[in-house]
């Protein structure tokens, strides 16, 4: 077995042989998902970090690892910083090091296939404004010394029935279509995988966590589309519902495609296009139009069928929770119980429903001080174990066929410090003002994330993630383009889910996060208003710990709201548990106010 410095000394003797003095190894596949499949964990394999999102320039004297904020502390854990220097992507960008490091007339390669248009211009800049050349290698250097290289997927596609997609395909390519003759557009190429799950009502399992099926399609505006995949991978019923709408084609068919275009307007997302698509049909003389990808709106927009399978999964799965809650309830106390455990024992609650096909990502199960890391990754051969007055955060999540979830409750096990409670609190005031929100069209995430801070603002606190991200249905639990953070730009609309999850955490100590899905809907008209709004309908259905609240920071309205939604959980998921789990959630909702 090859050691990581082993697998360098290789990737260097390999850039000499090809007149190269450096090699670019992002941790994203062709198709840019926070999650990748076994063959595509280049990073991980090269260098030992395993986050969802890094980038290695390895150079032959030396190397370096970028990772966000998330990443700072893991990266130090699994790679040995002797061979690669740890950098954080904002204070020290890639291109400000390439910019530092690499001399004229040296040689950065790449694979144009793993860098998206937008990156490559970024790094080419980098490269240019040094004196040096960024080249597209053909082959990935690294698919070149990974002997045991996992194979690609050749799983079979499944449809996703119009029960709950609610759309046809034909129907979701008549819109794309139209909207792509009127911008004079003969075609727009997809490289997003749930986009094309979505527009073509198929899903797949070719990576963890996300039903998506990983290959290119081209949508053109007669309303037919190809999609680039193996032919066996689709079954007869996948064949007969893309029958006489989309050609089937095999992925090394792509590049003769996009060479069909010349002259001709296509539009492609440079924000996830692959720069080797662009490079192919720039070559062939086609006139390129930077887009966004025109399947992002209506994804986000859940119709009615989307949205009701929202509630009924999210119905199911805050059962599980709710069941796993009072689990915990009993079994924490007793000072034996893993974090790893907990996580195993939420899986199987939520495994009970037949209707789970996954988990919606990796069960973050936090105890104590692991709970102070947003993005903890548990390992079960490392974990800890919840300690009597210590609070344990778990943020987990499930994919069904008619919706996606995704849900964190904390919990105290035993008793809570004043402390503990002031902050819950404030966290609790946060995502109920989201939650109670009423606000007119064109409002954007940035516009409405400073009010599930305010209450943290005000005693000098706050946290450093986003306060919530869009989600999919039956696709991915992180998506795009709306979002509740200080950077979204794009306005809410109606079908969109979002997830409201404001924190806080103490490093070294213990964190709190609490998690409901929400989904946009017109609001009841206000007597007096003169505007038409819009407000959240709350999806998530599972008790929060009364026992962390500090009632006297809670105004009446926030009091009201509280048992409101406690009421909901008692009414909705209460006459589905039996026995000592319905007596205890009964005591878990009971008023406050």
């Amino acid at each position: 077995m090859q050691t990581n410095k082993l697998k360098l000394a290789a990737l260097r003797k390999l850039l000499k042989a090809q007149n190269l003095s450096g090699f670019i190894v992002p941790r994203q596949d062709e198709f840019q998902g926070e999650y990748v499949a076994a063959y595509a964990e280049r990073l991980k394999w090269l260098t030992g970090f395993a986050g969802s999102w890094g980038m290695a320039i390895v150079l032959q004297q030396k190397a370096a690892i970028f990772v966000d904020g998330r990443y700072t502390t893991q990266v130090k854990e699994q790679v040995d910083t002797a061979l690669f220097a740890p950098k954080h992507l904002i204070d020290e960008p890639p291109n400000a090091w390439i910019e530092k490091e690499l001399k004229k007339g040296q040689r950065l390669g790449f694979d144009p296939m793993l860098t998206t248009m937008a990156d490559a211009k970024r790094l080419f800049a980098a490269c240019h404004n040094v004196g040096a050349e960024f080249v597209a290698v053909e082959k990935n250097l690294i698919d070149q010394i990974w002997a045991d290289q996992p194979a690609r997927s050749q799983k079979p596609l499944s449809v996703q029935p119009l029960k709950f997609a609610g759309v046809t395909v034909k129907a979701k390519l008549a819109s794309l279509a139209k909207a792509m003759k009127q911008s004079g557009l003969a075609a727009t190429v997809i490289t997003e995988p749930s986009s094309i799950a979505w527009a073509l009502n198929l899903r797949g399992s070719d990576v963890p966590c996300t039903p998506v099926v990983l290959a290119f399609a081209i949508i053109h505006q007669t309303g037919k589309a190809d999609l680039f995949i193996e032919a066996e991978r689709l079954d007869a019923q996948v064949k007969a519902a893309l029958k006489t709408i989309v050609n089937v084609r095999k992925p090394k068919d792509l590049k003769a495609a996009l060479k069909a275009f010349a002259n001709k307007k296509i539009a492609i997302d440079e924000s996830s296009a692959p720069e080797l698509v662009r490079a192919i049909l720039a070559k062939a003389k086609a006139h390129i139009i930077a887009a966004q990808d025109p399947c992002t709106m209506p994804k986000a927009q859940k119709n009615k069928v989307e949205q009701q399978g929202a509630r009924d999964a999210q119905l199911r799965d805050g059962l599980a929770l709710t069941k796993f809650l009072h689990w915990l309830s009993v079994e924490a106390p007793h000072g034996k119980l893993s974090e790893a455990d907990a996580a195993t024992r939420l899986y199987e609650f939520r495994k009970e429903d037949q209707a789970l096909l996954d988990l919606s990502f990796d069960t973050i199960a936090a105890a104590g001080p692991n709970a102070a890391i947003p993005h903890y990754h548990l390992n079960p051969h490392h974990c800890l174990t919840l300690k009597n007055n210590g609070i344990f955060l778990i943020d987990s999540g499930g994919q069904y066929r008619d919706g996606t979830t995704d849900v964190t409750r904390t919990v105290i096990v035993g008793q809570p410090t004043d402390e503990m409670k002031d902050r819950f609190t404030r966290v609790l005031k946060g995502m109920i003002a989201l939650s109670r929100l009423r606000f007119p069209k064109g409002t954007t995430g940035a516009h409405i994330d400073a009010l599930a801070r305010a209450n943290l603002w005000a005693a000098g606190l706050d946290f450093d993630h986003g306060t919530g991200h869009g989600v999919g249905s039956y696709l991915s639990v992180h998506e795009g383009p709306a979002r509740i953070s200080k950077a979204s730009h794009v306005p809410l609309e109606v079908g969109m889910i979002l997830s409201n999850e404001p924190g806080y955490y103490k490093p070294g100590h213990y964190g709190i996060r609490i998690e409901n899905l929400l989904i946009v809907q017109e609001a009841n008209a206000i007597d007096g208003g003169e505007r038409k709004m819009m407000g959240f309908e709350t999806l998530t259905l599972a008790p929060i710990d009364r026992n962390l609240i500090a009632q006297h920071l809670l105004t009446r309205e926030e009091l009201h709201w509280l048992d409101e939604y406690h009421a909901r959980v008692l009414q909705e998921v209460g006459p589905k548990l039996v026995g000592p789990a319905a007596a205890w959630l009964k005591t878990a909702c009971e008023k406050l106010n």
